[in-house]
């Protein structure tokens, strides 16, 4: 069949071209230029889509025998995933931008392109199985991606296919190699690919008037404690997030951790680690990959973070909101978070972490 393969750049996203090659299926390789790097002169090779990138993505089509095609998605990806981002950490949350961009950018939009060149599906080179209808855990528990795929939707899934989805790594690599991969040993992606030296809240700053945020809610304000007493000055709610220890400029010998962000005071609350943690969340937008009823109770596991442990709860499901009862207290995440519920290794749904 014809398949369409989102090529990032990386060894991942051409090996999986690589294996549906073998298999015999005819492969379009697809790049998305996602975002202005006309001031990035050394294109910042490692991170996702970057010019660089998009080269060695062109060069693994190359080595493979199949066609290649670069997609301007800068206009989709400004909207839905910076400008996302810069309001997430304006009004005191912290923004998962993967999710949000392939439950915008990589996966129905590319999975509709793919459709209309005449593709059965689309394929990524994600460490995720999609199986019996559903989404699992990949193989490689190291490299798992699953936690940042659940928002795409049912419908999406069933045109998606993840060739990565029971191989390690270092199998990856060494097939890369055996290929003449020239990204084999290319370092794996560790930031954001429109954060520039990992200054998020440069971002934050540079593009919040644009959205209309108020300058003055990016200003200094109070480090308060659990009591309201002021015991320091924080550089803007957009540079702190709950959980947050480093960075605290605050009075006392006694590690502190931020508990809460109050935007509308422009204030930050942090207490010790016993306060950090919680026994309960509320998720909103809560996306089902299972036939889960609007109003079910059911018993799994919910991932907070993207290596956080999975931690058994109860979940109570009520249209798109969630509670989530934790049989222990986690430390608390940070509300804008994803938080992924598992029956075992598949995906049964997830949400964001209101607040």
């Amino acid at each position: 069949m014809r398949i369409v393969c989102a090529m990032s750049g990386g060894v991942d996203s051409s090996v999986a071209a690589a294996l549906l090659v073998e298999a015999g299926h005819e492969v379009l390789g697809l790049t998305m230029r996602l975002y202005d790097a006309t001031r990035e002169p050394t294109g910042r090779a490692g991170t996702c889509c970057s010019p660089a990138e998009i080269d060695q993505a062109r060069d693994a089509c190359a080595v493979l025998g199949i066609q290649h095609y670069t997609v301007d998605e800068r206009a989709r990806f400004e909207g839905a995933v910076i400008d996302d981002f810069v309001r997430a950490y304006a009004t005191g949350r912290t923004p998962n931008p993967c999710v949000r961009c392939n439950e915008h950018v990589k996966f129905g939009p590319l999975l509709a392109r793919a459709q209309a060149l005449g593709a059965a599906a689309l394929a990524t080179g994600h460490y995720a199985r999609s199986e019996d209808g559903g989404l699992w855990r990949a193989v490689d528990d190291s490299k798992d991606q699953s936690y940042f795929l659940f928002a795409m939707g049912l419908p999406t899934l069933a045109g998606v296919r993840f060739p990565l989805g029971t191989w390690h790594k270092d199998q990856v690599r060494e097939k890369a190699r055996s290929l003449g991969l020239a990204n084999a040993d290319a370092p794996d992606s560790q930031e954001l690919c429109f954060v520039g030296g990992g200054d998020h809240a440069a971002v934050v700053e540079a593009r919040a008037a644009a959205l209309g945020v108020d300058p003055g809610a990016l200003a200094p304000g109070p480090i308060l404690d659990e009591a309201g007493v002021e015991i320091g000055q924080h550089a803007g709610v957009h540079r702190v997030t709950v959980g947050q220890r480093r960075g605290l400029r605050v009075a006392g010998s006694e590690p502190r951790y931020v508990l809460r962000v109050l935007p509308e005071q422009r204030a930050v609350v942090v207490g010790d680690a016993a306060a950090l943690q919680v026994d309960a969340l509320e998720l909103e937008d809560f996306r089902r990959l299972t036939a889960l009823g609007e109003q079910a109770t059911v018993r799994a596991t919910v991932q907070v973070r993207h290596r956080g442990r999975p931690a058994p709860a109860t979940i109570e499901l009520d249209g798109a909101r969630a509670r989530v009862r934790f049989d222990e207290p986690i430390a608390g995440p940070s509300p804008g978070q994803a938080a992924v519920v598992y029956d075992g290794a598949r995906v049964l749904g997830g949400g964001w972490i209101a607040g």
